[in-house]
């Protein structure tokens, strides 16, 4: 007996020291998304943000047209997710005051009333148009230069059809009403958050760190993959009731071999001496997304720490990310923080990274705002010449990239969230301080 004892010994011990390291993991902080601020959070932004929007858009008025199973991409921001038939949302500055007026097919009319958002809902008579009617309260009015959801540049802002264009189009011919896009209203309004809007992007990027870090803790050389760091964080994602920031199938991108860009974890099994990635993003109140990144290093044989070369890839992508931090605030333009960024990578040796350094994120991973790249590119996105403001939120990323000894290229991309403030910019969670470690 003594003799097979002294066998399981060592599996006995070996069980606790996993038990023991399964006691010490990350622990979820003690965030829920169970109350629905968005409705009056929808308000207090159509009246505190939108008459900014449309003075600096420099327009009279604003229309989106809703309608049932074909809607416009904002309309659950202006209270339109339950049309039927067609409706015309309509936003004017009067005295300085955002006025809102919606012309609604009369069997939709009273429940949008009750709803409390718009000053005035106008019930239209079946066999009626809500455009036409619209048109005419423009006319009588003197609102002549109309923003609609006709852009180019920015899905959000395209939500117009062809036929409700077409018809707009006839309806004003003749008239002093100019149709022009809506771009710059929805590109003022949709990139400031309100402090509300932050607080809660603040405790669901706490959640999105955590969960990362927690997944690194089950984590065991030549067995586990990268898939099945993905699918813990999926099931983190299920217990709390959230849902993915960015499409299902590409969130969260765990990635321990080359370079993959934007992509789906596989079942490559990590390795010691790896450099694991990943990108994830949770989305709460079915609204408010995240896009946060971090890295683990797998120990090899008599390690303790990242050896000298992935500790300076690490570092460098570090100081990339401090520094661009450092240059955002209230005035600066993207492609600014992009260059010094750039800088940092340079005098590090890093390889050509093709990412921009951030990006707007917010209702949705790549948000409306200015862009944080371009500084190395002989074509600048129109958005990387635009100004941070405060109340703008980002993710940001200081890169490393190195060709691996078996071939193709690795980056560090250190990501982070921030809001930016009258002062600068501002953390949401704690940032990646260190490598996390996994023996």
């Amino acid at each position: 007996m003594r003799k097979y004892l002294l066998l399981l010994l060592p599996f006995m011990l070996l069980s606790c020291e996993i038990a023991t390291k399964a006691e010490a993991k990350v622990q979820d902080p003690e965030i829920s998304f169970e109350e629905n601020l968005w409705p009056e959070i929808r308000k207090k932004r159509i009246k505190e943000l939108l008459p900014d929007a449309l003075k600096e858009a420099g327009v009279d008025a604003w229309m989106i047209v809703c309608r049932e199973n074909n809607n416009d991409p904002l309309a659950d921001h202006i209270g339109g997710e339950n049309a039927g038939g067609t409706a015309a949302f309509l936003f004017y500055r009067e005295n300085e005051e955002m006025k809102s007026v919606v012309f609604s097919p009369e069997g939709e009319a009273m429940a949008l009333a009750e709803l409390g958002i718009h000053d005035r809902v106008e019930p239209v008579e079946r066999g009626k148009s809500a455009l036409e009617e619209a048109v005419a309260f423009l006319k009588e009015n003197n609102l002549n230069t109309l923003a609609v959801n006709s852009s180019d540049n920015n899905s959000l802002a395209d939500g117009l059809s062809y036929t409700q264009r077409s018809s707009l189009e006839e309806f004003t011919k003749g008239t002093a009403i100019n149709l022009v896009s809506a771009d710059e209203v929805v590109y003022h309004w949709l990139s400031l958050k309100l402090p509300e809007e932050v607080e809660i992007m603040r405790k669901a990027a706490t959640l999105t760190a955590a969960w990362q870090e927690e997944a690194y803790n089950m984590v065991v050389p030549g067995e586990t993959t990268d898939a099945d760091v993905a699918r813990f964080l999926k099931q983190k994602m299920k217990e709390h009731g959230v849902k993915d920031a960015w499409h299902p199938d590409q969130n969260p991108n765990v990635n321990s071999g080359v370079d993959r860009g934007h992509s789906h974890a596989t079942n490559k099994v990590i390795q010691q001496g790896d450099v694991i990635q990943t990108d994830f993003g949770i989305k709460v109140h079915d609204r408010w997304v995240t896009d946060i990144q971090r890295f683990a290093y797998v120990l090899k044989e008599g390690e303790t720490t990242a050896p000298e070369d992935i500790q300076h890839y690490w570092e460098s992508a570090k100081r990339g990310n401090r520094v661009a931090k450092e240059a955002m605030k209230p005035g600066v333009k993207g492609v600014d923080v992009d260059g010094a960024q750039r800088e940092v990578m340079e005098e590090a040796g890093s390889s050509y990274v093709m990412w921009s350094t951030g990006h707007p994120v917010g209702y949705v991973a790549h948000d409306v705002g200015p862009n944080l790249g371009g500084s190395q590119s002989t074509h600048v996105r129109p958005d990387s010449n635009k100004t941070l403001k405060e109340g703008m939120t980002f993710a940001f990323d200081g890169f490393h990239s190195w060709e691996l000894p078996t071939g193709g290229m690795k980056t560090i991309s250190v990501e982070e969230m921030v809001v930016i403030t009258k002062d600068g910019a501002e953390y949401l969670t704690a940032p990646q301080e260190e490598l996390v470690l996994i023996e």
